[in-house]
């Protein structure tokens, strides 16, 4: 026979080691009884005993959360009733893990704990405190998802993706793709370190999140910053115009390509840079700043997008230019731009011609001779004001 172990009277009551009676068995049995399969019982329905194994309690598994009242606390251990099944036990790291709060525990107090090892140390059903709280904390993860909990939480870090921010002592993350309108980073062509500095200005500051993603296993929390139900609700709002529209709005975006322009709460439509002025507008930047109240006209709506225009509100200068020239007149014209086909002086703000590339020798002599940002004459050699077009001739000296 093998040498003898103490078995306590807690695998059939449940006190500890200073107040139990030992009883032995050998350490073969003992595996023997550890090792056993649990037998199936198979009873038909209606089988006077069915009722009665339908009320008895399995006994705690591995990763099962649990809850007792604390028997005892002594020399770095933590003893838990869990009636029928025995006393659970928290040691060693367990119990390091744990100090903070167990210092604070006093026999009788109820705790909740997670199931380490159901024939752990000695007999005792082995426990872990931080392991609950860290499950406890991961279902109420699971709880707001489906509630759609709102947190208010502190941008920590941020990086090209997104947000850094800690939710119960767990970092998660927050995707730039899952701001807010108000707060996405507008950059033009993706800009990946644009992104970074709009995202590190957040740094510091509360944001309202929801929880969409909790995975326990992997550690991973995702938070999202839209209401979920915005597509909806923006639906909602475009209802309500119609193509030619026009309202009062307030610029609360600035890109390379245009302007973002807020019409109402939750509705915000873009002013395509050809949109913008009349004139050629070579920086959105020059002529608006976020803040700035503009008048606005809807030009389009599509795809759930409504298309925004400000010089669709101002006075066209192509349509009384006829009142002020005509085919074959000299004008004096600033070079604004230059393209395949040559270089674009305009006459006035709005009334631009083309002077063609063939009048000179090659592209460099043009652009040599016709420097942007300074006046030249020219004679306006086509001019058709209601198709706003117009070529003009070069009339002076050539370099």
């Amino acid at each position: 026979m093998g040498a003898l172990t103490p078995v306590t009277l807690l695998q059939c009551g449940r006190y500890p080691p200073e107040s139990r009676t030992a009883l032995y068995m050998s350490e073969e049995v003992k595996d023997k009884k550890k090792a056993a399969p649990i037998p199936t019982i198979h009873l038909e329905e209606g089988h006077p005993m069915a009722g009665m194994l339908d009320a008895i309690a399995m006994p705690p598994s591995a990763g099962d959360l649990v809850e007792g009242a604390i028997i005892a606390i002594s020399r770095g251990r933590v003893y838990i009733d869990l009636p029928p099944f025995g006393t659970g036990l928290i040691y060693g790291r367990e119990y390091l893990n744990a100090a903070d709060v167990l210092r604070k525990a006093n026999p009788g107090d109820i705790i909740s704990a997670k199931v380490v090892d159901p024939a752990g140390r000695e007999g005792y059903i082995e426990l872990s405190l931080k392991e609950a709280r860290q499950a406890a904390i991961w279902g109420e993860a699971e709880t707001a998802i489906l509630s759609q909990t709102p947190y208010s939480l502190q941008v920590e870090e941020a990086n090209k993706g997104g947000l850094i921010l800690s939710w119960q002592g767990i970092q998660g993350f927050l995707p730039a793709s899952q701001l807010s309108k108000e707060h996405y980073p507008r950059v033009p062509e993706g800009d990946k370190e644009k992104i970074l500095g709009e995202l590190m200005n957040l740094v510091g500051h509360p944001l309202s999140v929801r929880i969409i993603t909790a995975d326990a296993k992997e550690g991973k929390l995702i938070f999202s910053e839209r209401t979920g139900n915005e597509a909806e609700e923006k639906a909602s709002l475009i209802d309500k115009y119609q193509v030619g529209d026009i309202a009062e709005g307030e610029v609360t975006g600035i890109v390379d390509f245009g302007v973002f322009v807020k019409v109402e709460p939750g509705l915000e439509g873009l002013v395509h840079i050809s949109e913008l002025d009349w004139g050629l507008v070579e920086d959105p930047h020059a002529l608006f700043a976020v803040g700035d109240k503009v008048r606005v006209k809807v030009i389009e709506i599509k795809d759930g997008k409504i298309s925004l225009s400000i010089k669709a509100l101002l006075e066209n200068p192509w349509n009384t230019a006829a009142e002020r020239y005509s085919k074959g007149m000299e004008v004096p014209g600033v070079i604004i731009k230059y393209n395949k086909h040559g270089a674009l002086a305009s006459i006035e703000e709005g009334v631009a011609g083309l002077v063609h590339v063939s009048e000179f020798e090659s592209p460099a002599e043009l652009r040599e001779t016709l420097e942007l940002g300074k006046t030249y004459p020219f004679t306006i050699t086509l001019f058709e004001p209601k198709e706003q077009r117009m070529t003009l001739t070069f009339a002076g000296k050539k370099k």
